[in-house]
């Protein structure tokens, strides 16, 4: 129900948005601002997108929970989608979602309302636990003899093959 009042009510907030801006300013002043808020929304998004993703690979390599930055860079691209779209009031919800702190805000409020059910990392029976180094898999003593010939070729090679 609320995606349908979402769906309903955008397109008619941005074409009010459109009419209003557009006979206070102008047809070309308002498709210039469209055009750059657009341009200036896919930079901000590229570097905001690389941050969220470098927090997500550290806090993989820590071993730490990746839902925080996994959230941080589920708006980044909502916000991206936000800003590539034509209007005012997509244009204002896509430059906020881009703030880091509208976005923690988001993030705790949500974390108010949504329960996990079950998280889980590595394995569940590992005796050394979560952030311990582990010893390697397996080591496999041996012993080797070099078999390589040490006599060189008596004719001359055919090209195919080095010698």
């Amino acid at each position: 129900m609320w995606l349908f009042v979402a769906f309903l009510l955008v397109p008619l907030i941005e074409i009010g948005l459109f009419v209003q801006i557009g006979g206070l300013i102008g047809l070309w002043p308002t498709l210039a601002i469209v055009v750059l808020t657009a341009i200036l929304g896919t930079y901000l998004v590229r570097s905001q997108g690389i941050m969220a993703l470098n927090n997500l690979r550290g806090s993989f390599s820590r071993l730490e929970d990746p839902s925080e930055p996994l959230a941080h860079g589920a708006m980044i691209l909502l916000a991206g989608a936000l800003l590539l779209t034509p209007g005012f009031f997509t244009d204002a919800v896509g430059f906020a979602l881009l703030a880091p702190p509208v976005r923690s805000a988001l993030i705790n409020y949500l974390r108010k309302h949504i329960e996990v059910q079950r998280f889980e990392m590595g394995p569940q029976d590992d005796p050394y636990g979560p952030r311990t180094r582990r010893p390697r898999d397996t080591v496999i003593d041996g012993e080797f003899h070099d078999i390589t010939d040490s006599k060189k070729p008596t004719h001359q090679g055919s090209g195919w093959t080095k010698h």
